[in-house]
């Protein structure tokens, strides 16, 4: 069992920066691959970003190459989302889970907000 909790979101104008964090409880953090999904008003949840176990590779949205980068410290159990050139249609409560993510492992997320 893997609990997330999200942090690192907030309110940015449109072109600033965040880096989210994800910091995960239980010893199996290694063993998954993680990732990064969004929820905006409106809309399905979706999938931003994704490491494989040892971050050797990750993989994004088309929506989000280039301005996101994610990454992972396994010996801290986290995995970090850092967000640069933000619109304001990144606007979203922002999840990570394992890749692909499981119904239990959802936590509260974190609020993005861009303002234009």
């Amino acid at each position: 069992q893997v609990q997330l909790v999200e942090s690192g979101g907030g309110l940015v104008q449109a072109g600033g920066s965040l880096r989210l964090s994800c910091a995960a409880s239980g010893r199996t953090f290694s063993s998954n691959a993680m990732g990064w999904f969004r929820l905006a008003p409106g809309k399905g949840r979706e999938f931003v970003a994704s490491i494989s176990r040892w971050g050797r590779n990750t993989d994004y949205a088309d929506s989000v190459k280039g301005r996101f980068t994610i990454s992972r410290d396994n010996a801290k159990n986290t995995v970090y989302l850092q967000m640069n050139s933000l619109k304001p249609e990144d606007t979203a409560v922002y999840y990570c889970n394992t890749k692909p993510p499981l119904p239990n492992y959802w936590g509260q997320g974190t609020q993005v907000t861009v303002s234009s």
